[in-house]
């Protein structure tokens, strides 16, 4: 069973979600974010872009398009989650580099012996 963080479309709610991926942080804004049912994983759906008619283009942001295109639904591990949030509207999404000294990342045990 799918266990909604947010309410049914109608109300529309907006995410801003952060999270790590391969060395970088992206922050993207999407509509729907659930706990999977793939264990360890959060969804994250329906990914929301500024307008490209603006004249100013960020590069982060249209990396994070060319990443996301095409993309349905997206499955996060937990692990690599820094932040959930619901935001009043969207915003631009962004692409920022880990900070090492700054960024633990969760403790996992160790493997077992063969």
């Amino acid at each position: 069973m799918r266990h909604s963080m947010s309410t049914p479309k109608s109300s529309k709610k907006t995410y801003k979600v952060i999270f790590h991926n391969q060395g970088e942080v992206f922050e993207v804004f999407v509509r729907g974010v659930y706990q999977s049912d793939m264990y360890g994983f959060i969804e994250v759906e329906e990914y929301l872009f500024g307008e490209r008619s603006s004249l100013l283009v960020d590069p982060s942001e249209e990396k994070l398009k060319n990443t996301f295109d095409g993309v349905k639904r997206s499955y996060i591990p937990m692990h690599s989650i820094i932040r959930i949030d619901e935001v009043e509207k969207e915003g631009a999404g962004k692409i920022s580099a880990a900070s090492g000294d700054k960024v633990m990342p969760f403790p996992m045990p160790p493997a077992p012996a063969k």
